[in-house]
């Protein structure tokens, strides 16, 4: 993990935090396993975020809301997003 990925997952914390007020987020720079894949110099990142904005949502829903939270980090610094996103009585 470099600078330019601790400053992508910061302004991915954010926005996350911003959008679901999450009970638990993790973010987890996954780009060494990638290596020789990244496109363009955008990272690969797992994120897993708890929240209660999920209530009622499908999986499908779920990961749409969470790509509309990060729309501009999408387009200019993140390839991959590996997505757990879970309400709190689903956290294990």
């Amino acid at each position: 993990m470099g600078p330019a990925s601790d400053t992508v997952m910061a302004e991915m914390r954010a926005a996350l935090e911003r959008a679901f007020t999450p009970a638990t987020l993790e973010i987890t720079d996954d780009g060494a396993r990638h290596a020789g894949h990244a496109a363009a110099g955008r990272g690969h990142f797992r994120v897993l975020l708890v929240s209660d904005a999920f209530r009622g949502r499908s999986r499908l829903e779920r990961h749409r809301m969470v790509y509309a939270a990060l729309a501009p980090l999408l387009e200019r610094s993140v390839h991959a997003l590996n997505i757990s996103a879970r309400t709190a009585d689903e956290n294990d």
